[in-house]
């Protein structure tokens, strides 16, 4: 019994075979999967849920990633209030900052940010974070949190850190603010401390995995495509750092996702 919490199944790295990774993942016991919906940007914010109408265990996502918030246009922002009311779109994302790889300005991606929590809040929807600073600074964490104190946090609707990276003092911030954590394959990296650092604090109430597929292959599948199938290496990870089984990690995740997003608790099938 696990949930893969983002994974992005539209992405061309699974063109080849795409029905059968997703039997993979049901057939390792993985029950629910979230497709995640900013595509490519522009033009292909509805990929999540084309996903999720195929299949009943996947449900979608919707949003303009800051890598393409240079390209966001009022007419994009119009065509995710649309989105948002579709029936198996559960949040709103991924979205947020990214000042390693700038591919947009950050007063840009900041204002796109901005722009996307006040529709996430008008459709009511808890938001799917992005966070990854400049090397060797925390830049990003700090305007992130910033902007979700003031523009998110007073409507109580909470989030997802998504694949967290940041130090822990980050992560109690956002826990205030009512968010999930969650870590992906890159828990299992051996030069990742900080991060298994941190997933020792979260609650247990409050923590989720992901694979963030086809990125960030866990060990000791690192260097391969990644698939939600291997979302159980995650929590064989997160299992022996908290001293649980990876079962118990499953099953609390599950009941954590389900809780979270106001879903029933069921086994779905393909």
């Amino acid at each position: 019994m696990f949930v893969d919490s983002h994974a992005h199944l539209e992405m061309e790295q699974f063109d080849s075979d795409r029905e059968q990774m997703i039997a993979r993942a049901h057939e390792a016991g993985i029950e629910s999967i979230v497709a995640i919906g900013s595509g490519t940007g522009p033009g292909s914010l509805d990929c999540g849920i084309k996903l999720a109408q195929k299949y009943e265990f996947i449900y979608a996502t919707i949003g303009i990633h800051p890598h393409e918030a240079k390209l966001a246009t009022d007419a994009d922002f119009d065509e995710m209030a649309r989105l948002a009311k579709r029936p198996k779109v559960i949040a709103w994302g991924e979205i947020g900052l990214d000042y390693f790889y700038d591919h947009s300005p950050r007063d840009v991606q900041q204002q796109v940010f901005v722009k996307q929590l006040e529709l996430a809040r008008e459709a009511k929807l808890p938001i799917v974070i992005h966070c990854r600073p400049s090397d060797k600074t925390e830049d990003a964490w700090e305007d992130c949190l910033r902007l979700l104190k003031e523009h998110w946090a007073p409507g109580g609707l909470g989030g997802i850190l998504h694949c967290f990276t940041g130090l822990w003092a980050h992560g109690e911030r956002a826990l205030e603010m009512g968010f999930m954590i969650s870590f992906a394959g890159n828990v299992t990296f051996p030069k990742a401390q900080q991060i298994r650092d941190s997933a020792k604090q979260v609650p247990l109430d409050r923590l989720l995995i992901e694979t963030d597929s086809p990125f960030l292959a866990p060990v000791p599948h690192r260097g391969k495509r990644n698939e939600p199938s291997f979302v159980t290496e995650v929590a064989r990870q997160l299992a022996e750092l908290r001293g649980l089984s990876t079962e118990e990690i499953g099953a609390q995740t599950t009941k954590n996702f389900y809780r979270f997003f106001s879903l029933p608790e069921n086994r779905n099938s393909i």
